[in-house]
């Protein structure tokens, strides 16, 4: 059967929460960095999409083209792993400090694969710099802006919303690293992977990973973006987001209600016996 019940896919996402954790800094850096630089790939084609067909939801039907790519490599993107190392943690089979030891590198192979995606993206579209017109690059420099100035112009009530579009955009983001381990079929699993980017993506929601691409592409753009506005107002309340919605939503609730159900077959197995 190609289909995996969720028991099995619990066991598998604690396993992979303990595989990503023992990697070392070399794996955790390329890997990230190959993540990010392919998710930022991912989100021009989206824009392209988008600025060709002028309807966001073509866009958001492209986008997860990138989060495929990632999974079926085998690839880190941190977003993903908020659900599934926690786990491993909560098994007593990771520590700690192994966990943060993976956020914290490839976060920073995220940034370096982004930003240099970012430099070679506007050499390819602008002829390094002779053409000033390119619809995507605009799109980036409004985005960038929105997505940081936009939340500070309205104080705290900003700061509310960009947390709560984290939330409900990783809510999505670990559910397609999870629905990936429902199937034992390459397209089986691209499909159940399709649908919660796609949810996420149409929606706006913010994903630290994409705003590691557009916020600093949009600075080095011309965008009117500071890069402390860039991190008070999105990167470090959306990376909080972000983990709340995967570890919270994802890991937690699943765990529960799947653990438990494992714990009573155990037990009525040994009645049985």
């Amino acid at each position: 059967m190609d289909y995996v019940k969720p028991e099995q896919v619990l066991e598998q996402m604690i396993q992979s929460g303990v595989n990503k954790a023992q990697l070392s800094i070399k794996d955790l850096l390329i890997r990230g960095f190959l993540g990010g630089a392919i998710l930022a790939f991912a989100t021009t084609l989206a824009f392209t999409a988008t600025a060709q067909t002028k309807l966001g939801l073509v866009g958001a039907l492209v986008f997860p083209v990138g989060f495929v790519m990632i999974v079926l490599l085998g690839l880190e993107l941190v977003t993903g792993s908020f659900a599934l190392i926690p786990l491993a943690v909560l098994n007593k089979r990771v520590s700690v400090g192994k966990m943060l030891n993976n956020f914290l590198w490839v976060i920073v192979g995220h940034l370096l694969g982004c930003i240099a995606y970012a430099l070679l993206f506007y050499a390819a579209v602008t002829n390094y710099g002779h053409i000033g017109d390119n619809a995507v690059i605009q799109t980036i420099i409004k985005t960038a802006e929105t997505k940081t100035n936009g939340y500070s112009s309205i104080g705290m009530d900003g700061m509310v919303a960009v947390f709560a579009k984290a939330v409900l955009c990783n809510w999505m983001v670990t559910l397609g690293a999870v629905m990936a381990m429902t199937s034992q079929s390459t397209m089986g699993k691209i499909a159940a992977m399709w649908l919660p980017i796609l949810t996420f993506f149409a929606q706006g929601f913010e994903h630290a990973v994409v705003n590691m691409f557009v916020i600093p592409a949009g600075m080095m753009y011309g965008a009117n973006v500071t890069f402390g506005g860039w991190w008070l107002w999105n990167q470090l309340p959306v990376l909080l987001g972000n983990f709340v919605g995967g570890v919270l939503f994802t890991g937690l609730f699943l765990y529960f209600t799947h653990r438990k159900k494992d714990a009573a077959a155990l037990s009525n197995q040994s009645k049985a016996a």
